[in-house]
């Protein structure tokens, strides 16, 4: 039996996404003159740059971005940052990932930027899956998505046409 591919969300619905998510983080941002936009290595930082595009378009906020790299399969391991934590002590930080399944990614990198005083923290997903280990939520998300725990999301966005889907 072939295993399908169930589209999620197509180029043009995660395109609204970006926009729609970018959106909202200024909104809850908007007394802010810096902003920190830290993507996971490597779907979230592409989300990540994608979002910045976005805000720097609709906003005067100065927004940095941020490469956070988590060893996923052993997030115990430490964490590194594109920045050093001086440039994000006492910022507003937005942690964003491609899917948030079982949330550990999250809570490992929400971990790690705690060790300085910060802000605010927001976290963003493009796909939210409802399989959390951890008291990790997304502030903001794309799309929200019951699945089976047999079920694997995939997120292109490295090339054109962008798509999210499921098999």
């Amino acid at each position: 039996m072939a295993l399908t591919k169930n589209t999620i969300l197509s180029h043009k619905e995660i395109e609204h996404k970006i926009k729609r998510i970018a959106y909202q983080i200024y909104e809850s941002n908007a007394n802010e003159s810096e902003l920190i936009i830290a993507g996971v290595e490597s779907n979230g930082y592409l989300l990540a740059r994608k979002i910045k595009t976005q805000l720097d378009k609709i906003s005067e906020i100065k927004s940095l971005l941020c490469k956070v790299t988590i060893d996923k399969s052993n997030p115990l391991k430490p964490i590194l940052t594109s920045i050093p934590a001086e440039d994000y002590t006492n910022k507003s930080i937005v942690l964003i990932d491609d899917v948030l399944n079982s949330g550990s990614t999250l809570i490992y990198g929400i971990k790690h930027f705690l060790d300085v005083p910060l802000k605010q923290f927001k976290t963003a997903v493009l796909v939210n899956r409802n399989h959390k280990k951890f008291p990790v939520k997304a502030d903001f998300k794309g799309i929200s998505l019951s699945t089976s725990l047999f079920e694997h999301v995939h997120v292109n966005l490295n090339k054109k046409p962008y798509e999210a889907y499921l098999d």
